[in-house]
Order: structure tokens, then sequence, then C-alpha cells
């Protein structure tokens, strides 16, 4: 059985960004996450023992939020092989990190970055 968890749209105020003023006031980020597993056990179970646990991988990822980047690919980069190091089983796994309003010049909702095996 194919199993996916998807974890949508967890929104941080962090301090990643090249300029200045991205540092000192931060900003609005949005993590996106997908990943495969076999996760039929849990399904037979009931038993959150036999999952991953989406609480703990929030947590993870939340950590990885408060340590400031310059870049989006360091911050996506770091929270894909922090989850992969916690969680061997993972077959797939896709990690998306969006600024939002990012300082351009020009109106745009946001920038991303789409990491993935």
């Amino acid at each position: 059985m194919k199993t996916k968890i998807r974890l949508t749209n967890m929104k941080f105020h962090s301090f990643h960004g090249v300029l200045s003023q991205e540092k000192i006031i931060g900003g609005d980020f949005l993590v996106n996450l997908l990943l495969e597993a076999d996760l039929t056990e849990a399904c037979n179970t009931d038993n959150v023992e036999d999952t991953i646990s989406y609480a703990d991988i929030y947590d993870l990822i939340k950590k990885e939020m408060q340590t400031p980047s310059e870049l989006l690919e360091h911050i996506a980069g770091r929270i894909y092989k922090k989850i992969m190091e916690a969680y061997p089983e993972i077959k797939s796994l896709e990690v998306t990190v969006s600024k939002l309003n990012p300082p351009v010049n020009g109106e745009m909702d946001r920038a991303e970055i789409v990491i993935s095996n």
C-alpha cells in the first residue's frame, strides 16, 4: 500500500535573507512537505508508534526555521537532511520553502525552493 503524509502551509516568522533588514525584522515563510513511506502497519493497528508523527516532523521543521540562513536553498536543504536522518524509512520526500512578499523591485506573492528525491 502506498501511503503519503502531506503537511501544508506551516507558517513561520523567521529571520532569513541576504538583506540586513530581513535579518532584523524578519519575514513570513511557508513550508510544505510531502513524504512517502510504508505506513501499512499504522493503517492496520491505529497505533501512533507505527507511523511517522506529523507533530514530530513539525517540531523538527520549526527548529530549523529558527536558525537564520541567507538562502531558501540552505533552509530547505537543512530541513530535508534532518527529516531523512530522523526517518530513514521515508521512500521519497519533497520540501518546499516559500518566502512571502520577498524584497524585489516589484510585486510578488512568494519565492519558493523545492527539494525532492
